[in-house]
């Protein structure tokens, strides 16, 4: 049978194609696959954000051709002011962030001024443009007050976090609804203002492209790659495990509505898998070695010094009925694409970027979600 080919230009109705899009944080790991995913759909795609840190990083291991980007710091207002004149976006994806737990422990100071200024930067510079219309806040499923529930978290449950990391996007989204009150209120729009604001929520992402250190699937490929054992502390750790794409779509779904100058949609989202993808990390890891025999995992003593919830899910309620958006793959078949896109690089240095997008899609299609039909 021959091969269905994917039209993505008519993806979430064709609203992307010829757009400005600003994606902030461009090249990590998330932006990397959001960037070259709406590059696709025929969007004129600008990036902002700082250089890698890694040594390998997947936005530059791709054919990024065509995506400009500026190398630059969120916290310089006078920069990014200037980039939004430039490139006149009329959408802005901001996910530049400091995103990990350990490392705010270790430089509370970092996170804070990045995840904090650096996006109050974000909302002045886009208030002050004439272009922009519509902007999603990328924060994250631990902004919520997290108090060990064993049923998800809705998005009118109470922002905290207990670490540096987590509390900074608690107040990001705190200062989201400040600026959707204060500057972008929805009786005001089109009168006082052009702009429409939404928030998105996201569990623990997975997929290809990610060697951040201190993630579980980086670590056990980067183990895996060297025929070394990966030592799992934390093995009952329960998170709503996703693919990457899955929480794009639901950014992109989002996007899509508020281009089309749908105000009721200017709100906070959540954006996770079905029940059945809540594992803990010890269960993540046994499907894993299913996947790649070179995975070898150990359990040993978690000494760790710094706090890190043991349970965390969201419910995605409201994503589901009023965006109409589902998530498109289970369990296993995230963990199997995810672990084959590794060990396909490590094994052959080949990154199977495009053919996981043109599979997700598909399988979209073939389910009938909003978005792909």
């Amino acid at each position: 049978m021959e091969k269905m080919v994917v039209d993505f230009e008519r993806l979430f109705n064709g609203v992307y194609k010829g757009k400005n899009v600003l994606v902030t944080g461009h090249n990590g790991f998330k932006g990397t696959w959001l960037s070259i995913w709406l590059k696709q759909m025929g969007a004129n795609v600008y990036g902002y954000s700082l250089a890698p840190k890694d040594k390998l990083n997947h936005f530059d291991l791709l054919n990024t051709k065509g995506i400009t980007e500026k190398i630059a710091d969120l916290r310089d207002l006078k920069s990014l002011e200037e980039y939004i004149e430039e490139v006149k976006p009329e959408i802005v994806f901001h996910l530049a962030a400091q995103a990990l737990v350990r490392p705010s422990y270790e430089d509370p100071i970092e996170t804070y001024s990045t995840n904090i200024m650096g996006s109050l930067n974000v909302l002045e510079a886009c208030r002050k443009s004439k272009d922009v219309r519509v902007i999603v806040n990328v924060t994250s499923d631990k902004c919520y007050e997290n108090n060990e529930w064993v049923w998800g978290y809705r998005e009118n449950d109470k922002m905290g976090g207990y670490d540096p990391y987590s509390s900074s996007k608690g107040m990001m989204e705190l200062m989201t609804a400040s600026y959707r009150n204060s500057f972008f209120n929805l009786k005001d729009y089109k009168k006082k203002h052009n702009i429409l604001l939404g928030s998105v929520r996201a569990g623990n992402v997975i997929g290809g492209g990610d060697w951040a250190k201190d993630r579980l699937i980086p670590d056990i490929v980067k183990a895996a790659s060297k025929h070394e054992a990966v030592i799992i502390r934390n093995p009952m750790a329960t998170r709503p495990w996703q693919h990457v794409l899955e929480p794009l779509s639901g950014y992109l779904t989002l996007g899509w509505k508020l281009l089309e100058e749908k105000k009721e949609f200017a709100d906070g989202w959540n954006f996770g898998p079905e029940m059945s993808s809540n594992l803990s990390v010890g269960e993540i890891g046994e499907l894993a070695q299913k996947v790649w025999k070179d995975i070898t995992i150990k359990l040993g003593e978690n000494k760790d010094e710094y706090h890190e919830a043991n349970l965390l899910m969201l419910d995605c309620s409201k994503a589901n009925k009023i965006l109409k958006w589902n998530a498109v793959w289970k369990i296993d078949d995230t963990i199997s694409k995810t672990i084959n896109w590794y060990k396909a690089y490590y094994s052959e240095n080949k990154l199977l970027t495009q053919d996981d997008i043109e599979s997700y899609v598909l399988d979209a299609i073939k389910k009938e979600i909003i978005w792909a039909v």
